[in-house]
């Protein structure tokens, strides 16, 4: 068997609150849009990565309602980026130490997935 080099991963996201998941990922979270139909965007997490929101109404997979589903997204700077989606009333909760040795917290989208920001800990000197 070849193992496969993949190019680009994209996680989609079935949402039966379509329009108000888009506006949560575009103008929230401000992420850059790849492309875009009447039922279908994708969004640029990365160089090779992507987060797709998808309208159940027009797809033949459903929404799962946030179940079993959590993003998360490593960042730089936890406390800045927690920071400011505190201003913007996005709601996330008190970061945390994760045994795993990462910082994180989490939110929620309008569709009710849940998503963890996180930052692997520095190591003490």
């Amino acid at each position: 068997m070849t193992v496969q080099r993949f190019k680009t991963a994209n996680t989609i996201l079935y949402c039966r609150q379509w329009e108000q998941a888009v506006a949560f990922y575009r103008d929230r979270l401000s992420l850059p849009v790849n492309f875009s139909n009447d039922w279908f965007v994708e969004f640029r997490l990365t160089d090779g990565s992507r987060i797709s929101i998808a309208d159940e109404t027009r797809a033949s997979v459903k929404s799962c309602g946030g179940k079993g589903i959590t993003l998360a997204l490593e960042v730089e700077d936890i406390d800045s980026v927690r920071a400011d989606m505190e201003k913007s009333g996005i709601g996330p909760t008190d970061i945390r130490d994760h045994p795993w040795g990462a910082r994180v917290f989490y939110f929620y989208d309008p569709e009710g997935h849940r998503i963890e920001i996180w930052q692997a800990q520095r190591p003490s000197s």
